[in-house]
């Protein structure tokens, strides 16, 4: 059994409830959008698996790839920045969602907050909205759940725009 937290879009700030909220979590997911200086206090605290968005600078892409594949608790696990939503992946993406049938997706980018099960792609998909500061979002959101067999007891925390 693990706990994961899941943000997104923090374009160069870490907000403190990202502490807080995730205090007790085993790993953090990041989908992108980073800013510089983000990954560094996170992997103090918590293996970081994260990915490169479009707004990361290009030394991002050293760092981190553009897209994740792993697996976590028996679970199989995609995570991208832009990636759409069910029903609206971008064509390249939905061939490798087919090609490689991940459990759960996860993406950032729409700065919008989108859990949902895919009926048609059979995973759940995970967008955390945005963290940072940087947007037009109103608040900022974050995503904590449990993998134990199957993801469990999912939360969201939202908060001002720091």
């Amino acid at each position: 059994m693990k706990r994961i937290g899941v943000l997104s879009d923090t374009h160069g700030t870490v907000p403190k409830q990202v502490y807080s909220f995730f205090e007790d979590c085993d790993e953090l997911w990041h989908a992108g959008d980073m800013g510089r200086g983000v990954l560094e206090p996170l992997r103090e605290r918590w293996t970081v698996r994260a990915v490169y968005g479009n707004m990361d600078d290009y030394s991002m892409h050293y760092e981190v790839p553009r897209t994740q594949l792993f697996r976590c608790e028996g679970l199989k696990v995609m995570m991208t920045h832009i990636g759409g939503w069910p029903g609206h992946y971008p064509k390249e993406l939905k061939e490798l969602l087919m090609k490689e049938h991940p459990d759960i997706f996860v993406c950032g980018h729409s700065h919008i907050l989108k859990v949902m099960y895919d009926n048609e792609m059979k995973f759940l998909h995970i967008n955390p909205g945005a963290a940072g500061r940087v947007g037009f979002h109103k608040v900022s959101t974050l995503v904590r759940f449990t993998i134990d067999g199957v993801p469990k007891d999912l939360e969201i925390l939202d908060f001002p725009k720091v």
